[in-house]
């Protein structure tokens, strides 16, 4: 089944959040139960002194896709690591995790997407990889590049599973040229467009650069369905799906739980310097 698109919301414009840094958002959590299972995304422009220190999350997974220069990470339980363009981070904080990101000493321009998780793997063990955009699988046809960092793309399968199932295809196309995005039938799926403009969906609905085009959901069922994108002059976009978590969402700064009393437990955890003991 070819997708239509129920939606499309505009970022606003980046924000001086400090010395070197801006932000804005680019899917705002206030609509978190709508866009389930996809809390939020944050791109975020930041060099020297600028940064993200030692700070804490659970309940959920960050994926951290980098765009530009080079983001430095390092976490409670040993990981470390350095992404640059075209890299992806997958962090589960499930039960509890310390992290830090760091920009290099030219700066990162990065995106950040806040994943849940059901409430039965709220408290996984916490963990983290990178996939390297040159070791993400690539599908070229026509005039389109289609690297896949996560799920199945038709024989191509992602390196890395996330805790709670996901796709994520770095999609190019050249002009003129367009693509069918595999989503899993019944999934949320959204695209972002990160340059030019493009055509999405079986209405072929206009997004540009800033644009987040949501797909809306089939009834379900095996196999897949499509999310197509067109452009005219090329295009860049970052299509996700994952499917559906319906379950309460009680969001705290940080945590992101099923009830505000487990909110309040996960301050308290982190005040006492448990919270990662639940890993």
């Amino acid at each position: 089944m070819q997708l239509s698109i129920a939606s499309v919301e505009t970022a606003g414009s980046p924000e001086a959040r400090g010395p070197n840094q801006r932000a804005r958002l680019v899917i705002a959590p206030g609509l978190a139960a709508e866009h389930s299972p996809f809390l939020l995304m944050a791109e975020d422009w930041f060099a020297p002194p600028a940064g993200f220190p030692t700070h804490p999350h659970r309940g959920i997974e960050t994926v951290t896709f980098v765009i530009a220069g080079e983001l430095i990470h390092a976490d409670h339980t040993g990981g470390t690591g350095r992404l640059h363009a075209g890299d992806v981070q997958f962090m589960t904080a499930g039960g509890g995790v310390m992290h830090s990101e760091m920009p290099g000493p030219e700066g990162v321009h990065s995106l950040q997407l806040w994943l849940n998780l059901p409430a039965r793997l709220k408290r996984v063990k916490a963990r983290y990889q990178n996939v390297l955009g040159s070791d993400a699988p690539a599908h070229r046809e026509k005039g389109a590049e289609a690297r896949l960092y996560a799920g199945r793309l038709g024989d191509l399968s992602a390196p890395f599973a996330s805790t709670w199932p996901m796709t994520l295809i770095d999609l190019k196309l050249g002009p003129s040229a367009a693509f069918d995005a595999p989503v899993p039938a019944g999934e949320r799926a959204f695209a972002l467009v990160l340059e030019g403009q493009a055509s999405l969906g079986a209405d072929k609905r206009p997004a540009k650069a800033g644009d987040v085009a949501w797909a809306a959901p089939s009834s379900g069922g095996d196999g897949f369905d499509s999310l197509t994108a067109q452009a005219a002059a090329g295009a860049r976009l970052l299509i996700f799906a994952s499917p559906i978590i319906d379950e309460p969402i009680a969001m705290g700064g940080p945590f992101v739980m099923n009830t505000r009393e487990e909110i309040l437990e996960a301050f308290a955890d982190l005040r006492a310097g448990r919270l990662i003991d639940a890993t």
